[in-house]
């Protein structure tokens, strides 16, 4: 069977800044070829792209563009007008589009993955053009493909929720953490060495809090922000840093900053190399990601491999992802989320107990995992002759589900 990926959002450098989605269709097809099957698959790539050494062999090829696709546009354009003919002209028996939407004409079975809904929950903080453009594609991929992966119960159950979706195409595949987050060993001294220039180089205070993610308000760091000044006036210590780059309506946490008065207690390094994100994370004394929302919340589980204590939200996936080796807040509760990192940062039992516990809870979502769930779906969608929309489910108004992964009745793929 001859699999192809749309992995025109794929780019082999750490540094490639939309590094969520890159990540994503890195670690799977990086697994592909060790998964057990007569597979072969196809990676359609940009044209930046052209060799992936150490990954590419007989089972998994490229097939890079001559497109500028790198450009919005001309990305869809290519989705949309030449993909189908790609499809067909290579035999594809499934094609795996891994960014919510496929092409309207596809001729051939599509297994589609869905990572969240934030544009159906949050509509007013995208461009108007573009919340118009994913919530229609969306729902007609959701309804058209053979199969559907999703990265989380809780994105399982929304997308069901709100497209009318029937339960019996969609399954939860999990993300995987990349094995360079990591703990640092204080017995190794280059890694110890490594860590002490990373702070001198970056002039970081000896104890912090930290954000790391995109910087707007859907991510709750103005509430962090407000939290963060509580403890401040109870006398700590500690200084908050928010890494990342600047989103949607960024002033909104200017603006806490500023009224809190915490200026000379905030830091806004900006945009954080990939290379070093497990630094940041391992220099920190907690982790905080009160998101109000999320699909799988990747940050947290690289948090949690690092050995970071972590504090995020009781809402949407994350509980999935932190299970018992963080703790959990009513994200829209700034007293709890102030209590929550108080009681990490002042109480070293508490903290030495996350410490431990975050890399064991990461070390169960792996992409050699997530690439087996998604050779499941490949294969299950083959001989399925309808999409996964249920008529008589079908649904015209949605909220957000808060179903837990243990009560979600379908195919969950777990490491």
């Amino acid at each position: 069977m001859r699999i192809g990926i749309n992995a025109q959002k794929l780019f082999v450098s750490q540094d490639y800044r939309n590094a969520g989605i890159s990540r994503y269709i890195g670690g799977v097809c990086a697994h592909l070829p060790g998964i057990p099957g007569d597979e072969e698959f196809l990676l359609y790539t940009n044209p930046q792209v052209r060799e992936w050494p150490g990954v590419t062999g007989p089972r998994l090829r490229l097939s890079p563009t001559r497109l500028p696709t790198l450009s919005p546009i001309m990305r869809i354009l290519w989705e949309q007008a030449m993909l189908p003919a790609l499809a067909i002209r290579d035999g594809i028996d499934v094609l795996h589009c891994p960014l919510n939407v496929l092409p309207l004409a596809s001729r051939v079975p599509v297994v589609l993955t869905i990572h969240d809904l934030t544009f159906i929950r949050y509509p007013d903080r995208f461009h108007p053009a573009k919340q118009r453009y994913l919530s229609t594609f969306t729902r007609y991929a959701a309804r058209h493909a053979r199969r559907i992966v999703a990265d989380s119960a809780a994105t399982r159950a929304d997308v069901i929720e709100a497209f009318g979706i029937s339960p019996d195409v969609v399954d939860v595949v999990y993300p995987g953490v990349d094995p360079d987050f990591r703990p640092i060993d204080p017995d190794v001294q280059s890694q110890s060495d490594n860590l002490a220039s990373f702070r001198t180089r970056h002039n970081l205070p000896d104890h912090f809090i930290l954000y790391l993610g995109t910087l707007e308000p859907r991510k709750n760091v103005d509430r962090l922000v407000r939290a963060f000044a509580r403890l401040v006036r109870q006398g700590l210590p500690h200084s908050l840093v928010l890494a990342g780059g600047r989103g949607w309506d960024f002033e909104a946490i200017d603006r806490a900053v500023i009224d809190e008065g915490v200026e000379d207690r905030v830091r806004f390094p900006g945009y954080v190399s990939r290379a070093e994100q497990p630094l940041w994370y391992s220099a920190s004394d907690v982790f905080v990601y009160p998101s109000q929302y999320e699909g799988f919340g990747l940050p947290v589980l690289e948090a949690l491999a690092c050995g970071t204590p972590v504090v995020t939200s009781a809402t949407s996936s994350l509980p999935e992802v932190v299970g018992a080796a963080g703790l959990t807040v009513n994200p829209g509760d700034e007293r709890a989320l102030a209590d929550a990192i108080a009681s990490v940062v002042t109480d070293p039992v508490l903290a030495s107990s996350l410490r431990r516990a975050g890399p064991e809870q990461a070390s169960h979502f792996t992409w050699a995992a997530a690439a087996d769930g998604c050779v499941h779906a490949y294969r299950a969608a083959v001989g399925s002759n309808w999409g996964g929309a249920a008529p008589e489910t079908r649904s015209t108004f949605w909220k957000p589900a808060t179903t837990s992964a243990r009560s979600v009745p379908g195919q969950v793929r777990t490491p």
